[in-house]
């Protein structure tokens, strides 16, 4: 094989990796946008509608290793076409029926199949480059996520006031049945993982991991705390209101994505450091967007500066988390997810309870307190280094 038909192969490898996320992107954040449309035709409250939400985190969180862990030997393509197959119909569900328990049902199944993709997703993209290139195969796989978050959300959710909220599923399903007739042509055979799920449970749950796990669920914890509450921050801090409010988000969207792609190459030259940087620059946006929040230029160029250190690290905190991993590489690709969705729900709940009591700048507060708690523990996680190889039995 030529090295053009090799990098050839590569590429649309992670494309199609890319994809698959993109595709499951939407499908997690879709219903954010199509929330009240859903709440009154399946004529339940806004609440219960947001168990929806709810369902599908906890899915990513919990269901995600369980079925990574199932899965472990399986062959790596296998995994990722069965997951996608299963998560068009999990989505289908919706479209098919008007019951609302299905519904939530239906979310947390599709989460935990989701959760089980990106895991595999990640290792598979990680194998078809070399070591120095797997931070941008990890920007690349978490690329689908940013993408569909600034892109993605935003298209699907006028899709469903145009031809209704199921209709916005529909175009989810189509998309997914496009990355799943693409993954067993262009996605290549890796075998499942040696060992068995304790001996990567062990090395996957190592203190040095869970150090890792932490930051990822402080780094998200102070974005959502934040992120959650931005638009009313806009509208009453900063003073714009309509389709205004949509342009700073989609500047927020645009640089997000940005900084996923981006942040592959700072993890490839030096993923320790780069998270470093990156969560001192967050408490330094943060500060800013509270300081400058009533001067809407400025606003724009701290939302832009955010998305790209905030999800600019995300490559680095995934490379740090397989390499600290070392044997448990596998399991381990599943673990910052859940962190990060964990992350975000506590984030989202802090944000909720402080501006209740207190005023619309609350929320920017609360995440930039979390933000600098996040600095000392990115600091003291530079200093962990990989387990030592194992040493094969000598021969009698």
């Amino acid at each position: 094989m030529t090295t053009t038909h090799a990098r050839g192969r590569t590429t649309l490898a992670l494309a199609t990796l890319f994809l698959g996320t993109f595709v499951l992107g939407s499908a997690e954040l879709l219903v954010v946008g199509l929330l009240n449309l859903i709440a009154a035709d399946l004529r339940v409250s806004v609440q219960a509608a947001g168990a929806l939400v709810t369902a599908y985190a906890l899915g990513v969180a919990v269901g995600g290793p369980l079925l990574t862990a199932l899965t472990i030997r399986l062959n790596k393509r296998t995994v990722l076409t069965g997951a996608l197959a299963l998560c068009v119909a999990g989505n289908l569900v919706p479209v098919l029926t008007a019951d609302h328990g299905l519904f939530v049902v239906a979310r947390a199944l599709t989460g935990a199949l989701g959760g089980l993709f990106v895991a595999v997703a990640f290792v598979v993209g990680m194998s078809v480059v070399p070591p120095e290139r797997m931070g941008r195969a990890i920007s690349a796989v978490f690329g689908g996520f940013a993408v569909s978050g600034a892109l993605g959300v935003p298209l699907g959710t006028l899709l469903g006031q145009v031809m209704g909220w199921r209709g916005a599923f529909l175009a989810v399903v189509a998309l997914a049945v496009l990355a799943l007739v693409a993954a067993p042509v262009l996605l290549p055979s890796v075998p499942g993982s040696p060992g068995g799920v304790g001996d990567q449970a062990r090395h996957a749950l190592a203190p040095r991991v869970l150090a890792l796990l932490a930051l990822q669920f402080l780094v998200f914890a102070s974005l959502y705390a934040a992120l959650t509450y931005i638009v009313p921050f806009l509208e009453r801090v900063t003073g714009i209101s309509g389709a205004l409010v949509s342009v700073f988000l989609l500047a927020y969207g645009a640089a997000s994505a940005a900084g996923s792609f981006a942040g592959g190459r700072f993890a490839d030259r030096d993923a320790a450091r780069t998270l470093t940087v990156a969560t001192v620059m967050t408490v330094v946006c943060l500060g800013a967007l509270y300081l400058a929040g009533a001067v809407a230029f400025l606003v724009v160029l701290v939302l832009l500066a955010w998305g790209l250190f905030a999800m600019g690290m995300v490559p680095s905190l995934q490379y740090r988390v397989v390499q600290l991993a070392g044997p448990g590489g596998a399991l381990a690709s599943s673990l910052p997810a859940s962190a990060a969705n964990l992350g975000i729900a506590a984030g989202s709940a802090v944000g909720g309870a402080v501006i209740g009591g207190s005023t619309a700048s609350a929320p920017v507060i609360a995440g930039l307190v979390i933000a600098v708690l996040s600095v000392p523990v990115a600091w003291g996680t530079g200093f962990l280094k990989p387990p030592a190889p194992e040493r094969e039995p000598a021969s009698a």
